[in-house]
């Protein structure tokens, strides 16, 4: 067994295998070009978040319904426990660097018998999140322009339902396009996004503090206090609300949805990934770390330079934009937006990649019953182009919602929280349930947090801590609850576990076997790992199971 360590470790000499070595022991063909070194992976992870962008799109939940204290301690709290559930993923992304991701990890924590089932409900949860993912970005990101397009013409100008879903379609195809491209290019295109990432946050950060008079702005009391909970959680005038408590948690969704991005989309690029199961995790590990900080430190300039509450969100809709336009005028609005708007185009550019890749994975493990065809490769680009275009597809039909319901559109936000921290603790619970089933063989990859203390403690913490969030980001945001301000996220998410189900007893047990891999029908497991006395340190123990 491996020793208590107080602390995670990575091993820089990990067994004697090479990325494809590692690949072909879980049971896999390699099939990608393996173009994205460490810096890509780190720029995709962060980028993938969009810090600036994600708060621009889901900062006027905490703000109006918990109050601008809510936004402070939520994202604080969220942040550090998002931290514990990426350095979970971390784990055992290290441990099964596959296109897969956790999908694939599920079911290789768990006895053979119950392999396909556990592997089918990982994999639809994953792919229903991934897709409410790219489907609310690129929904955000149109209503973004639009608010540009407000800001622009002084206010005086209305954006229609109509327009939104138009522009975001017209998005969704662009990016489409540009992720049929070889992985070469996504890999040049993902090095630079990380500049402009963290660039804009804290260009944003520092120009709303300079350009706010200190007697412009609001007070600690209100920013981190009792001044700053405001219950806004009534649709009929403060007859019907929640309480304070479950008003101020819905403020929760801002940090979950910004960085919960990252841990799912870098795993599952791992197959394109040079070093990929310590650059994987380190990036994970990274992102989840700076994301936390600049994200607060951002919020906290927000509340500072926010104004009076009740002139929010305005006629731009966002109340990001529009506290820039108090503060910075409509020309520097403008001017910075566009950055924030091509950090949302990135994140979007991102998401569908890792989306993706997930599809082209089921596919190839025979989760549809369409003989493979969204796990074929394209020769010319060696990037899997079907799954890209199905990923386009079904991520248009969540947006359609809001030419019904902008409630039920904006459901999709928390849906994509929802579904996706619910695929994630599954494989985290197995890992820890089946660990010392005689049928289950985990073999740490080079980012592991040991037997001991700490990787109870961290895994524990985030299995409790995504049961809880889920409970709170599937509760109706006011009150009363009617069918126009429903919650339909934890329905489309119920819905979607049941249908898998039933399609799994009639039908899909028949074609799928779980993640077997493609070398050959049957599974493939990890090769016991070497380890050289440079390997061992001093002690000359090894840090990981053998």
């Amino acid at each position: 067994m491996a020793p208590s360590t107080p602390h995670p470790r990575i091993l820089t000499n990990r067994a004697n295998l090479d990325d494809d070595d590692a690949l072909r022991a879980v049971g896999y063909v390699p099939s990608f070009k393996r173009e994205f070194t460490n810096l890509d992976t780190i720029s995709f992870a962060f980028s993938i978040m969009g810090v600036c962008s994600s708060i621009a799109m889901t900062f006027n939940t905490p703000l109006t319904l918990g109050g601008p204290a809510a936004a402070q301690w939520c994202w604080l709290i969220g942040g550090f426990m998002c931290f514990t559930l990426g350095t979970s993923i971390a784990e055992l992304v290290s441990a099964f660097p596959t296109a897969g991701g956790l999908y694939t990890a599920s079911a290789r924590l768990v006895p053979p018998k119950h392999r396909a089932l556990v592997g089918w409900i990982v994999g639809w949860l994953n792919m229903l999140g991934q897709v409410a993912g790219v489907s609310s970005t690129e929904f955000g990101l149109s209503q973004m322009i639009w608010a540009a397009v407000v800001v622009a013409k002084d206010g005086n100008y209305t954006v229609t339902p109509g327009k939104i879903v138009s522009l975001f379609v017209a998005l969704l195809i662009l990016h489409g396009i540009l992720n049929s491209v070889a992985t070469k290019y996504l890999a040049r295109f993902t090095k630079g996004f990380v500049f402009i990432n963290l660039g804009a946050t804290i260009l944003i950060t520092i120009v709303l503090l300079a350009c706010t008079g200190a007697n412009n702005m609001h007070s600690a009391a209100y920013v981190f206090g009792s001044e700053g909970i405001i219950n806004g959680t009534s649709s009929n005038g403060g007859v019907s609300k929640w309480n304070d408590g479950i008003a101020f948690l819905f403020g929760l969704l801002s940090v979950q949805w910004t960085v919960r991005a990252s841990t799912y989309a870098t795993a599952h690029i791992s197959e394109e990934v040079r070093r990929a199961a310590v650059a994987a995790p380190t990036a994970i590990f990274v992102a989840v770390i700076g994301t936390g900080i600049f994200g607060w430190l951002l919020n906290i300039a927000l509340v500072l330079c926010s104004g009076p509450l009740e002139d929010l969100p305005g006629p731009t809709g966002l109340a990001f934009i529009q506290i820039m336009w108090i503060r910075i005028g409509k020309s520097g609005t403008l001017f910075l937006w566009a950055f924030v708007c091509l950090t949302a185009f990135f994140v979007v550019q991102t998401a569908l990649q890792a989306c993706s890749r997930t599809f082209y994975a089921f596919s190839r493990d025979n989760g549809f019953p369409d003989k493979g065809f969204f796990g074929r490769m394209n020769q010319t680009t060696k990037t899997p182009i079907f799954a890209v275009w199905l990923t386009v597809f079904l991520s248009a039909l969540p947006g359609l919602l809001d030419l019904v319901s902008s409630t039920a559109a904006a459901a999709i936000f928390a849906l994509t929280a929802v579904a996706l921290d619910t695929s994630y603790i599954i494989p985290i619970a197995c890992r820890r349930i089946f660990r010392n089933h005689p049928e289950v063989n985990f073999t740490p990859g080079p980012f592991y947090l040991g037997e001991g203390w700490l990787g109870w403690l961290v895994n524990v913490n985030c299995i409790l801590w995504v049961s809880f969030v889920t409970v709170i980001l599937s509760l109706p945001t006011v009150l009363p609850i009617t069918k126009d301000n429903f919650n339909y996220a934890s329905v489309i998410t119920g819905a979607v576990i049941i249908s898998s189900f039933v399609w799994y007893i009639f039908g899909g047990r028949l074609h799928y076997k779980g993640p077997t891999g493609n070398l050959s029908g049957i599974e493939v497991h990890h090769p016991p790992r070497s380890y050289s006395a440079a390997d061992l340190g001093d002690n000359k123990k090894p840090s990981v199971e053998v």
